[in-house]
């Protein structure tokens, strides 16, 4: 059994209505999908068509349907306006990127208090088919729109794991993953952890640091992630953290092995009073439950002192090197 979420597949639309007469608009609109031709299925009210069905659909409401009563979603994403779904249509290009892997990418540096190498973070870089950049907010905006984050994050995992193999032995690897785009640990994880081991990378090198902590809303959901790398060896970090979710309670739950201190918080924290309370907050914390405290965005000497001299462990940023698609000599 493999996870559907994770591939390109045609597109299937949910498509409910909020209107009296609903269940009369679905039988008419059944019915005129099939006079041309095209899938439908219709359970409890609610109408499962493909990408074509829904823009005929989309069509057929600016004439004959208050299009504003309309809602899709793609998979179990959230409820949307049917009035978005060009949105979808005009997201396409994204399914092409997937499809034909036009990703690398590129590493930065994270290195200890002696500024030698600990690690290297793996970064997905994105092209289209004549060479020019697609930059991450982009690609990561359209595949959400389009309903295909599982796939792109899968891609980008595995795309990381590839290039893991270059560095060198003793450094560790960290790789980004979007926690709601894993739909299934046991399905979409399952190719991941099968390349690490086909490549014959040890459990320990590779890092999995979770991107965006301060937007996971279902804990639960997170701590099977994490219990899954767990499990079989891995390694894995807290990115953002600082804000939102990132809570005491929470920490304490997930027992991060290493625990990313907000860039928000460490660019100017030598000079601001306010910043170096939550530095030091994170740090107790960080200690207090055996996680590695790593101070990330850092730009300047003065700002990394100050956090070397307070005992943080780990320091990635601009000061040190750029993401690059070559590893760095440091």
């Amino acid at each position: 059994m493999s996870c559907n979420h994770c591939t390109i597949t045609e597109l299937t639309v949910e498509l409910t209505l909020k209107q009296q007469n609903a269940d009369e608009l679905v039988q008419i609109i059944d019915d005129f999908l099939r006079r041309h031709d095209i899938p439908v299925r219709i359970e409890n009210s609610n109408i499962f068509t493909n990408e074509n069905g829904a823009t005929s659909i989309y069509d057929f409401s600016v004439d004959h349907i208050q299009i504003d009563d309309i809602f899709f979603r793609i998979q179990d994403d959230e409820w949307r306006p049917l009035l978005e779904f060009k949105e979808v249509v005009e997201a396409q290009w994204i399914d092409k990127v997937i499809q034909k892997r036009q990703i690398h990418c590129h590493y930065q540096p994270i290195l200890n208090a002696d500024k030698s190498v600990y690690a290297y973070e793996l970064l997905a870089r994105f092209t289209d088919e004549e060479g020019s950049i697609i930059y991450p907010n982009v690609i990561f905006d359209a595949a959400r729109k389009r309903g295909r984050l599982y796939a792109l994050d899968r891609l980008c995992r595995l795309t990381a794991v590839r290039h893991a193999i270059h560095i060198p032995k003793g450094i560790k690897a960290f790789i980004n993953f979007i926690p709601t785009s894993i739909y299934s640990p046991e399905f979409c994880l399952r190719s991941t952890t099968a390349l690490a081991e086909h490549l014959a990378l040890a459990t320990e090198k590779l890092v999995f640091e979770v991107v965006e902590t301060d937007k996971v809303d279902d804990v639960n959901h997170l701590k099977t992630i994490l219990h899954y790398y767990q499990d079989r060896g891995f390694n894995y970090a807290l990115d953002d953290v600082g804000t939102g979710h990132s809570t005491i309670n929470l920490l304490a739950d997930l027992q991060p092995h290493v625990m990313k201190l907000d860039m928000k918080f460490v660019q100017g924290v030598a000079r601001n009073k306010q910043l170096q309370v939550v530095a030091e907050q994170f740090l107790q914390k960080a200690n207090e439950i055996g996680s590695i405290p790593l101070a990330e965005g850092i730009e300047t000497e003065e700002d990394f002192d100050w956090l070397k001299q307070r005992g943080y462990q780990l320091f990635q940023g601009y000061l040190f090197g750029k993401p690059s698609p070559n590893l760095l000599s440091i």
